[in-house]
């Protein structure tokens, strides 16, 4: 893709983790960024340096994912902006370890609301300019937890696996355009999930991870190519393809079985 101009991306959840990561790979093709999460002060800190460093525009809009009109508040604000988004980064996201009936109903409704409803809604704001200068792509970042049902993440599995039932018919929608429509699908990744994840639970045994900044760097990587499904590391490609035929029964028992040994109360 030739861009007609330095292009814009917009990153959510780049405070941290993945998305902080994918920021400074776009930054380093000079691309001008959209900074968007709850933190304010880290996206600040993050813009001061990928600004002294690459000589990019960036602006900063602080928003909370989990509130139902924050995509509307963050398309507008990019609006007042005078922003044109190119690229549109949908890395935000969180999930809850625990029994479904166990974790508070409104927290779990918003994973739903971040992992889903907010994803879903920027795709259908920005895309609409993408098509009409037929230029751009939309990077959703997805999980291998999309693969398989989550038992004691059920929620967080359930969003990830529409994410990629989503992104892929984009694709074949868009096919035949010059936008990009990409899932990366990291495995376990060094970030702060888990943290949010486990809540008040122990962390009963650590799980052998990517550093974000190679799931970033592969990601972008693959993206740039124009990739649909991107799945960073042989093991994870493996573990998808093995619960494709592994019978669903067993596929249940094992993720149970896995998540609960993850953390203790």
């Amino acid at each position: 893709m030739n861009p007609p101009r330095q292009e814009t991306v917009l990153v959510t959840g780049a405070s941290s983790g993945i998305g902080l990561e994918l920021a400074k790979c776009f930054a380093a093709d000079k691309s001008n960024l959209v900074l968007v999460a709850r933190n304010t002060d880290a996206l600040k800190t993050l813009a001061v340096e990928l600004r002294a460093k690459f000589q990019i525009k960036i602006q900063v809009i602080t928003a909370d994912l989990a509130k139902p009109d924050s995509a509307e508040f963050v398309f507008q604000e990019a609006g007042r902006a005078g922003i044109e988004v190119d690229m549109l980064v949908n890395n935000a996201g969180f999930g809850l370890h625990g029994m479904f009936h166990e974790l508070p109903l409104n927290r779990q409704l918003e994973i739903l609301q971040v992992n889903q409803t907010a994803l879903t809604a920027l795709t259908g704001l920005f895309l609409p300019g993408m098509i009409e200068r037929n230029y751009g792509g939309i990077l959703n970042v997805g999980s291998i937890a999309a693969f398989q049902p989550g038992p004691c993440m059920a929620l967080y599995f359930a969003s990830k696996a529409y994410v990629q039932s989503f992104t892929e018919a984009l694709a074949a929608e868009l096919s035949g355009t010059n936008l990009v429509i990409s899932v990366l699908c990291p495995g376990p990744t060094e970030t702060n999930f888990g943290k949010v994840a486990r809540g008040n639970k122990v962390r009963r045994r650590k799980l052998p991870g990517m550093s974000a900044d190679f799931v970033a760097r592969y990601g972008y990587d693959q993206f740039r190519r124009g990739r649909v499904v991107i799945i960073p590391g042989i093991a994870n490609k493996l573990t998808v393809q093995l619960v494709r035929f592994l019978p669903r029964a067993f596929v249940r028992r094992l993720v149970k079985y896995f998540n609960q040994q993850i953390y203790r109360p």
